[in-house]
């Protein structure tokens, strides 16, 4: 069975070919600049277009969807119901579920017959208790406007934490494990027997670690501050938080840890001050996560920085376990989100051909 894994961004469709059950990649690539000025790619259709001139005897389709709300929380194959949910979706994540969903539109149309299957970043955080996911605000907007913790990153927590029971030959539903996915988007999730309990996310990615341009957590009175005293509008301090704030923001250099690194090590302050700040945050997190585990069997670091900086890593777990008589096994694994939406499309399907 042939399944194209599609993961469409705003102006850009990653794409990968897979071969199941052998997971074997046929072919992969990435369309870039949809819709922007000059380019001949005008709309994800004309995008998709072009991916499918170079595959063929596609199965089925495998959706990234980054928000699924607290509708879905697992895999679904697409259809009218499904689609009518995604799109009520929209507005808890306006900067990345009308993309998904306009590459689902237009698969739908080049390659009509052919089952979709959307995949959810949020649903491996379902598992999360009401007393985790619930803000400290009036319930009503809970109920009215599902404002509450989702978390994200789902697929790629999951894949690797699973990877990590593989390497250990564990079972993945003995282990208390937490993860780190650390690239210009940032998050941490606490898995205990194979759920998740707690993540650093929150109701949209810009909750948590300090990352590549988004502040993290931050006390929501001193936006209102700067707004009044700055005279900034919504949308302006939303812009703010979400692309130049966090490592760009704080080192005023750049969202990259490798030049920040490059810099901090001429001794440049603000360069080693971002440096410290982004270290301290995620050894809070992990700190914290291994009080609800109540012990860590696997500490894992994934994505960009996660997986490629060393020296990161290594200030990150000085000294952070001292006080356990079971330290756990410090691991470096490769994400793969694409194989996991692949693995997930092929169960299902599998099943619907029973």
């Amino acid at each position: 069975m042939n399944i194209l894994v599609i993961n469409s961004g705003s102006s850009s469709i990653k794409y990968k070919l897979f071969k199941m059950p052998e997971e074997r990649v046929i072919s992969q690539g990435i369309i870039e600049h949809i819709g922007e000025k000059g380019s001949k790619i005008k709309n994800h259709y004309l995008g998709l277009k072009l991916i499918l001139e170079k595959v063929n005897k596609v199965s089925c389709v495998g959706h990234r969807v980054v928000h699924g709300g607290e509708r879905f929380r697992q895999p679904v194959i697409i259809n009218s119901k499904v689609l009518r949910d995604i799109k009520s979706c929209l507005g808890l994540a306006p900067l990345h579920n009308p993309a998904n969903l306009a590459g689902i539109l237009a698969c739908q149309k080049l390659l009509p017959g052919i089952p979709g299957v959307a995949v959810f970043d949020t649903a491996f955080h379902q598992t999360l208790k009401d007393y985790v996911y619930i803000y400290g605000l009036p319930y009503k907007y809970y109920k009215a406007l599902g404002v509450r913790r989702y978390g994200f990153h789902g697929t790629s927590h999951e894949y690797v934490a699973r990877r990590a029971a593989e390497i250990l030959r564990k079972p993945f539903r003995k282990l208390r494990i937490i993860t780190c996915h650390l690239g210009n988007g940032a998050s941490i999730t606490a898995i205990k027997f194979g759920k998740s309990v707690d993540t650093s996310m929150g109701f949209t990615p810009l909750e948590g670690l300090v990352m590549g341009t988004r502040c993290g957590d931050i006390d929501p009175a001193a936006i209102f501050y700067i707004m009044r005293r700055k005279k900034i509008g919504l949308k302006r301090m939303e812009d703010i938080l979400n692309r130049h704030s966090g490592l760009l923001g704080i080192s005023g250099i750049s969202n990259d840890m490798r030049l920040i690194e490059r810099e901090a090590r001429r001794e440049n302050k603000r360069a080693r001050l971002a440096q410290k700040i982004f270290i301290y945050r995620i050894r809070k997190y992990i700190g914290a996560y291994t009080a609800i585990l109540g012990g860590v069997d696997a500490l894992v670091f994934t994505a960009g920085i996660g997986e490629n900086q060393a020296n990161v890593r290594r200030v990150i777990v000085r000294g952070l376990f001292s006080h356990l008589k079971k330290k756990p096994k410090v691991l470096v694994i490769h994400t793969d989100e694409e194989l996991m939406i692949a693995q997930e499309a092929y169960l299902l399907m599998k099943r619907r051909l029973k």
